[in-house]
């Protein structure tokens, strides 16, 4: 019995003794696992601001094309996750470009650049005073044809506009000078003529400052207006002028030349559609271009016995030391001063 109770009792003490030494082992195991469970909160946390930084970052990097790169994402450093890599992704930016304008293209043009045009308008007609109108002369310059009309103009001692493509100034560039001697206005008319609406912005651009640049290197006059090819105006055009300081010219009368309609009809069409403000359209490239030249030697001198006067579209005044325009060297000395002062008065 003794013995019995004393095992018991030492069963009790040791059973006592190791109940505490649980205890302690439990305690410590579950501090393990609710440490193990915040740590893991913390990360999972942590991973999802790192997914919703990443997700910023993304539309970025995968937007569409032609999405401008100005629109950045924000440093990397102001959010958690992995450095952002939209720098690599915009092709606009990585793209090296010819010109600097064309790195400022998503910059939206401010209306007040072209201050004699609302922004997304052309120059249809003049504004220069009663019986003033202008000749702009496209697809030129042409080796047939540009140096029999510089003739007929110099004749009538008229000024004229010439729309020059920039590979036909490149491929006739001592008759691109010939026309700049002669005081002609030179609009930029393109580098191959293409139509615009069918082109992407880039495309656009490279094809009007090509133009400039040929037009430049040939005359050493970089062209202060922009005619586009079948009178096609996508916005492109419209931002491309803001920047580059062109002002888009369209016409008002258009006898249709360059479909070689015959000679009778070029100057049916022009003398009953010109009036005060008119831009009339003809052509000196392009193809066969007697027609329009046979014609000029028509309607032309008819309009100036009518009473009317022509300039450039960009000109208000006649220039200095020159004659003013639409004055032939035949006129009596009393006409000739009657159109003096007619300009004088419109020039005020």
């Amino acid at each position: 019995m003794e013995r019995d109770t004393q095992m018991r009792g030492d069963g009790d003490r040791r059973g006592a003794g190791g109940l505490p030494m649980s205890r302690r082992v439990l305690l410590a195991a579950g501090g393990a696992v609710l440490l193990s469970s915040v740590a893991a909160a913390v990360t999972a946390e942590y991973d999802a601001r790192a997914r919703s930084a990443g997700a910023l970052l993304r539309p970025e990097v995968d937007g569409a094309a032609g999405r401008s790169s100005a629109r950045a994402s924000p440093p990397s450093s102001t959010l958690p996750g992995p450095p952002s890599r939209s720098g690599e992704a915009s092709p606009v930016t990585s793209r090296p470009a010819r010109h600097p304008e064309l790195a400022r293209h998503a910059a939206r043009p401010s209306r007040h650049e072209q201050p004699r045009l609302p922004y997304g308008e052309p120059m249809y007609t003049l504004q220069d005073g009663p019986k003033v109108v202008a000749l702009t002369i496209d697809d030129g310059p042409s080796p047939v044809y540009t140096p029999q009309i510089l003739r007929i103009l110099r004749q009538y001692q008229i000024t004229a506009s010439f729309s020059m493509i920039g590979q036909s100034a490149a491929a006739f560039p001592a008759i691109a000078r010939e026309v700049a001697a002669a005081g002609h206005m030179i609009v930029n008319h393109t580098w191959n003529h293409y139509n615009l609406g069918y082109l992407p912005t880039v495309a656009v651009q490279d094809e009007i400052s090509q133009a400039t640049d040929a037009i430049h290197a040939v005359t050493g006059q970089r062209p202060r207006m922009f005619r586009a090819p079948y009178g096609v105006w996508p916005p492109a055009v419209f931002s491309y002028c803001a920047q580059a300081g062109l002002t888009p010219l369209a016409w008002s009368v258009d006898p249709r030349d360059w479909s070689r309609p015959g000679t009778r009809a070029i100057v049916r069409d022009i003398l009953s559609d010109t009036r005060t403000g008119s831009i009339i359209l003809e052509h000196d490239g392009g193809g066969n271009r007697s027609q329009t030249v046979t014609a000029l030697k028509t309607w032309l001198p008819r309009l100036l016995d009518k009473g009317y006067l022509f300039t450039t579209p960009l000109a208000r005044t006649a220039r200095p030391g020159l004659e003013p325009a639409g004055l032939r060297r035949n006129q009596p000395a009393g006409l000739r001063s009657q159109h003096d002062r007619r300009l004088q008065r419109l020039a005020l």
